[in-house]
């Protein structure tokens, strides 16, 4: 579909039905416990029509807007990857036999997801995990058939700087692109199988305003951004300033929980334990969503290798954005703001980052 069309708001259903029947579990946001986050969808009546939502550092509140639309909002509280790479999983399961034992992997098998709602930093951080976890197999599992309904975001928070970091607030990477016009949607196809699911719907092309519209909403949406950080490879620049005394000031704020690594859309760390039965017949292992501002993270060969929360916030921010280039040639940043928004202290990644490189926020 080389013409971009336009989906009516009561159409939204139908292209939501249209997934089922292709065979998806359609996940996309929901008001759930004064948040919005990605859960199952049955119907179009589920999002959170006439909600927005405020997010500074430490802060989140959800707002009525009055206005009649779905997706009038910045970012869910979590991004895609608790769907593909679950927070606690069974990895293997053995049982004892008669000469010895049994031993079973524990791949998961469900059906393939549709994202309706997915954000620009969310799939980039989707495109980040693919190549972090290209051959996990419980991670491919969900992953290899999933099919991502992005909407363009027209509605930033005062935490996001995707704009900075190239990842938003256009999504690059869809099979089915929607921008949120006060009545319905413009659509573009952006794979075959994306096209696939538009054409039944014989939806009418998007007319030249239209079209202009969602341009300018989605431009503006970068305009709006306040935060910011320097773009491109940091590993050498921050390493230059390692024992910058701006380290030290952060950990008199941080707590250390962790928030930010588990609300952030691409980290990975994680740990496995193994349990047993109690008549030692089974037994068990698990991976787990992990944190490099635990106690036992950084515990290595026998010490800890990152005593000091100063330790554990610089070993964070510069893998987050240096170290990380030279491991997957890009940034771990993909500017949503999470981190930011959930961290119990407010602290704000764009001006740690400005105090430490000596640049204005």
């Amino acid at each position: 579909m080389a013409t971009p069309r336009f989906l009516p708001h009561n159409r939204l259903d139908d292209l939501i039905r249209q997934l089922q029947a292709a065979g998806y579990r359609v996940i996309g946001p929901r008001l759930q416990e004064g948040v919005i986050a990605y859960g199952e969808l049955a119907a179009a009546t589920e999002l959170p029509w006439g909600w927005q939502d405020e997010q500074t550092p430490g802060r989140y509140r959800l707002q009525r807007t009055g206005q009649p639309l779905a997706f009038a909002w910045a970012t869910p509280t979590q991004g895609l990857k608790p769907w593909f790479f679950a927070p606690v999983e069974p990895l293997w399961r053995m049982r004892r036999t008669s000469d010895g034992f049994e031993l079973a992997a524990c791949l998961p098998q469900e059906k393939p997801l549709a994202i309706l709602g997915a954000r620009a930093c969310d799939l980039a951080a989707v495109a980040r995990q693919d190549a972090i976890l290209e051959h996990d197999p419980h991670y491919q599992a969900r992953r290899q058939d999933a099919l991502f309904i992005a909407v363009h975001c027209t509605r930033p928070a005062a935490s996001c700087f995707c704009a900075s970091t190239g990842t938003g607030p256009r999504a690059m990477r869809f099979d089915i692109g929607l921008t949120e016009l006060d009545t319905g949607f413009v659509v573009e196809a952006g794979s075959p199988r994306g096209r696939g699911l538009i054409e039944p719907l014989a939806l009418a092309a998007a007319s030249a305003e239209q079209l202009a519209t969602a341009q300018k909403a989605v431009a503006a949406a970068a305009l709006r951004q306040t935060r910011h950080l320097p773009p491109g490879d940091l590993a050498a620049r921050l390493a230059a300033h390692s024992e910058h005394p701006h380290w030290a000031e952060v950990a008199q704020r941080c707590l250390a929980c962790g928030n930010c690594t588990q609300a952030c859309p691409t980290c990975f760390c994680h740990a496995r334990s193994e349990t047993a039965s109690a008549d030692d017949q089974t037994a068990e292992q698990a991976r787990h969503w992990d944190s490099c501002f635990g106690e036992l993270h950084g515990h290595l060969a026998g010490f800890q290798v990152r005593p000091e929360t100063a330790q554990r916030y610089r070993q964070w921010l510069t893998h987050k954005l240096g170290n990380w280039w030279t491991q997957f040639g890009e940034s771990g940043c993909v500017g949503c703001g999470r981190c930011l928004t959930w961290c119990p202290a407010g602290i704000d990644l764009t001006q740690e980052v400005a105090a430490i490189l000596g640049e204005a926020a």
